[in-house]
């Protein structure tokens, strides 16, 4: 039974008739699971053998274009999947049906002439250079040839579907690499044969749609990597039908891939020859702007950004060329500081956003000497770029924002982050001068009496000195006390200038701790946004970076503070998760007080909650541990080997640690030591738990550095061991373990100084750790690597394991993102590669050139074009971590085959 079944499957009938039955069924039939069935029939019919046969019987001029269509795919997938199944013999005439099928359907349906255009691109890749070496232009003859059959237009037609499809087809094709890059030199030589005639053919009155095509022809074959020199006369072309509405978008299209290929930056003399005839575009862009013609200004924008961005220092070098280059400089301005709100009246301002970063990076990047005289003409420009982002930060009028939809308002909202990392990007180059100029703009703002000022204005100006605050240390900046001083003066009446006077706050939390003095002129701000619901998450946590930096300084406010946060929580003003951080700020407050006065706080914020906080007061205080320790360390002595008693004895200090903070102080060498003991005979995620809490709470401290360090390096020693022996039956020790790294690094590198500390074997498993299938462990392997890269220059072992190993840590990300980790944990792996590129950037390019090179690595799915197209995209972008990685999700749909996908865009 078995073999007469397999007999009928090897004898499927895929007759002419079964296969439009088939068709007739998918395409029509009311039932779904009749239309799988029909499809996954259809799908091994066109694999079959009989393909041949039905194909060309389904292209009859009598069928419709359905039928057509599919005998059209078939044909296709038997040439681009199956070449090494025809015969050689059978190649000639096979070329000629595919030719007289084009010629046929030159006037027919024109989703079938794509198709079939498809099937003899594919032909032509497979046969060239030896088999048929001069191949493009023998397609560009047989449709030049008179046919009386066919009319001039649609012979001219066809033979540009099949020009356009040929590069896209050998983008996509499945050809082994050696034979890629042979077939790539032909067609870049071949380009001699096309782009004459798309000269021709937009020189002269074609009508619209032929140059059209041309067009995208010519947009195409730039993708081919051709010399610019040779794009020259195109892309001149290319400018002129700019001024023809219809052919505006795909002439844009064509010119940015032409000026973005990677090796346009070779041909210096036609970038600078491009220069003048994008600057001749700017009365059209004023004019597009000035009529509000979104699409024409956004398109012009593009090609502009399109030079600057990639081509900015080799046309930095060009010294002789400075105004043009300039000029340029200040067209892309024009573009960022374009009117309107984004992204309701404008949708071109954010394009310009990476060209500064870009822009930025390469005069920075120049030797000392140079460096001064760009930044002579430059630095005036950023000043400029800083008020205009300012400008492009500032809420609509209340009534504008409230028509606003949830999507536009949260898009907005992304563009202002990405303005903040501009603005934060731009302080690196412009420094105290900067903030100097934000003081001076707000103490303007605050204090003109004659014209009142807009709350817009302060907002966006506050959201620069925080944009700048959160990241970079001002503390040294000597306008910091001004500012303070005029915080108090804003009249807040707004909810989004109101956020943004907290989170400014919360921004110089740290300066406040070296200035306690100053405490008083903003914490009643802070405590009065508290009782609003809508200020809840910038005034939760602005207080909770208050009571952290500053707690020390506290205790005069101490009672304040508490009887406040009680009010709130009693009226259930916040959600959850801000209350969690409400106490949290109140743990840190409470920690820096004395005994007696914790427990009578602790006593009258838990009262209410004693229910719900029945564990909160059962915490014992450091008097009561110190008793019991002996009693815990008996209870140890016998049970040491149960991992039960061990997790509950971690418990009960790691609640004590965190409640107690800096008073558990006392009992840190002996915990130290009873961790190591407990860790050396039963290894727990428990143990590293607590470790990395005193790690977090003590190792900044040099009074009990020593006991932590030796506690740190005890674990990780015994962890390496672990490692050594197969980690896989680990996953909650690795991935704890590796939460320790990354805390060890952010609180105390200095721990990787140690004699003791073999870097290179932390960094091992870690590489090895980010190959786990759980993604908790995975998650806290990035974060530890993410925390490691910024270390390179300030630790030295680490950056000499960085230099000797970073290439084995690319290639492990790669891997993920090529289809190896899930693909909700790409933006983990994204932060690598971001990390990866502001700190090792010289390494990485290097890195990333080689381990591309590897065949079917980081996907057997993707051409080399995707895979250089991705590295540049990373190499680029060192500043927007968003766009990162949002790059990185394009990435691995096209690794996985998922791009496009319906399923890709419902996940």
């Amino acid at each position: 039974m078995d073999r007469e079944r397999g007999e009928s499957e090897d004898n499927l009938d895929y007759s002419v008739a079964n296969v439009e039955k088939a068709l007739h069924q998918l395409y029509y039939d009311p039932n779904i699971d009749n239309k799988n069935l029909a499809q996954k029939w259809l799908m091994q019919a066109q694999v079959s053998p009989q393909a041949w046969q039905f194909s060309w019987a389904l292209l009859s001029p009598n069928k419709v274009p359905e039928i057509q269509y599919f005998g059209a795919s078939a044909l296709h997938i038997k040439i681009s999947r199956y070449w090494n199944d025809i015969p050689s013999d059978q190649y000639e005439s096979l070329k000629s049906q595919l030719f007289n099928q084009i010629a046929c359907f030159a006037s027919g349906s024109k989703i079938v002439l794509t198709r079939l255009c498809v099937a003899l691109a594919s032909l032509a890749l497979n046969m060239m250079p030896e088999r048929w070496p001069n191949a493009v232009g023998d397609m560009v003859k047989m449709f030049q040839t008179e046919s009386s059959d066919v009319d001039g237009k649609a012979r001219c037609m066809a033979l540009l579907e099949l020009l356009t499809v040929l590069p896209e087809e050998f983008q996509t094709s499945r050809l082994p690499q050696y034979r890629k890059g042979e077939v790539r030199n032909a067609l870049a030589q071949e380009s001699g044969a096309v782009f004459p005639l798309l000269q021709q053919l937009l020189q002269t009155d074609s009508p619209v749609f032929i140059s059209q095509k041309a067009l995208k022809c010519f947009s195409s074959w730039v993708q081919l990597d051709i010399p610019l020199l040779d794009c020259e006369s195109l892309m001149q072309a290319s400018f002129s039908s700019l001024q023809n509405a219809e052919l505006f978008d795909t002439a844009v299209e064509a010119l940015v891939n032409a000026i973005s290929q990677p090796d346009a930056q070779r041909y210096v003399n036609t970038l600078l020859k491009l220069i003048p005839q994008v600057l001749q575009l700017q009365e059209q862009l004023r004019q597009a702007v000035q009529n509000g013609d979104m699409e024409t200004s956004h398109g012009i924008c593009r090609i502009a950004v399109a030079l600057g961005e990639n081509h900015s220092r080799a046309l930095l070098e060009q010294v002789e060329h400075w105004q043009t280059f300039l000029a340029l400089v200040n067209m892309i301005m024009f573009c960022t500081g374009i009117p309107g709100h984004y992204p309701v009246n404008e949708t071109t301002s954010s394009l310009t956003l990476t060209f500064w970063y870009t822009l930025q990076d390469d005069i920075m990047s120049f030797e000392a000497e140079k460096q001064v005289v760009y930044l002579q003409v430059y630095r005036p420009v950023y000043f400029q770029l800083v008020d205009v982002l300012l400008h492009k930060a500032q809420f609509p009028s209340d009534e504008e924002y409230s028509s606003w939809s949830s999507d536009e308002k949260e898009q907005f909202r992304i563009y202002r982050v990405d303005i903040s990392d501009t603005l934060m990007y731009v302080y690196e180059m412009l420094g105290a001068e900067l903030l100097s100029n934000l003081y001076d703009k707000l103490g303007r703002l605050l204090t003109n009496t004659e014209q009142p000022t807009s709350w817009q204005h302060i907002e966006a100006c506050l959201y620069g000195f925080q944009s700048i605050a959160e990241t970079n240390d001002v503390n040294y900046s000597d306008v910091i006390p001004g500012l303070i001083g005029l915080i108090p003066r804003i009249n807040i009446s707004n909810v989004q200038l109101a956020d943004t006077v907290m989170f400014t706050i919360g921004a110089l939390a740290e300066w406040l701790a070296d200035h306690p003095v100053m405490i008083n002129s903003v914490l009643p701000l802070v405590l009065h946004a508290l009782g609003n619901p809508e200020l809840s998450i910038s005034s939760v946590s602005t207080l909770k970076k208050i009571c952290r930096e500053c707690k020390y300084d506290l205790p005069p406010y101490a009672a304040n503070i508490v009887a406040v946060s009680q009010e709130v929580l009693m009226k259930q003003i916040h959600k959850t998760s801000q209350c969690m951080w409400l106490m949290q700020a109140l743990g840190f407050l409470l920690s820096a007080l004395q005994v007696e006065e914790i427990l009578r706080n602790l006593h009258s914020l838990i009262s209410p909650y004693i229910q719900q906080l029945e564990k909160l007061a059962e915490e014992p205080v450091v008097v009561v541990l110190q008793q019991v320790f002996q009693l815990i360390q008996k209870v140890l002595s016998k049970w040491l080997n149960d991992a039960q008693v061990v997790e509950a004895v971690c418990a009960i200090f790691e609640k004590s640690v965190k409640t107690l903070l800096d008073d558990f102080a006392p009992m840190i060498p002996q915990l130290s030591e009873m961790l190591g003991q407990m860790y050396s005979t039963i290894p727990q995620a428990s143990a590293l738990e607590l470790t990395r809490q005193l790690v977090h709470i003590f190792a900044t401290d040099s009074t009990h550095f020593v006991p932590v360090k030796a506690l740190f390096l005890l674990v990780t020693s015994v962890t390496l061991s672990i490692f050594q022996q197969g980690p896989r039956d680990h996953p909650d020790i690795v991935d704890s373990f590796m939460q320790l790294l990354a805390q060890a690094l952010k609180r105390k590198p200095d721990l990787f100084l140690a004699e003791n500390c073999d870097v290179k074997a932390l960094f091992q498993c870690g590489i090895i750790s980010l190959k786990f299938p759980e993604a908790p462990t995975v998650k806290a392997t990035c974060t530890f690597f993410t925390e490691l890269l910024p270390r390179c220059r300030e630790i030295q072992p680490i950056g000499l394991v960085v230099h000797e190993n970073g290439k084995l840590l690319l290639q492990a990300t790669l891997e993920a993102i090529g289809g190896q980790a899930p693909r909700n944990l790409m933006d983990h792996f994204a932060e690598i590669l971001f990390a990866l590129n502001k700190h090792c950037v010289t390494y990485l390019s290097i890195w990333l050139k080689e381990v591309m090179q590897q065949q079917n690595f980081p996907s057997s799915r993707l051409t080399q074009v995707q895979k250089e197209t991705f590295s540049q995209q990373i190499l680029r972008d060192r500043v927007n971590k968003r766009r990162v990685k949002d790059i990185v999700k394009e990435f691995t749909l096209l690794c996985r085959g998922l791009h496009g996908t319906e399923y890709a865009a419902e996940y």
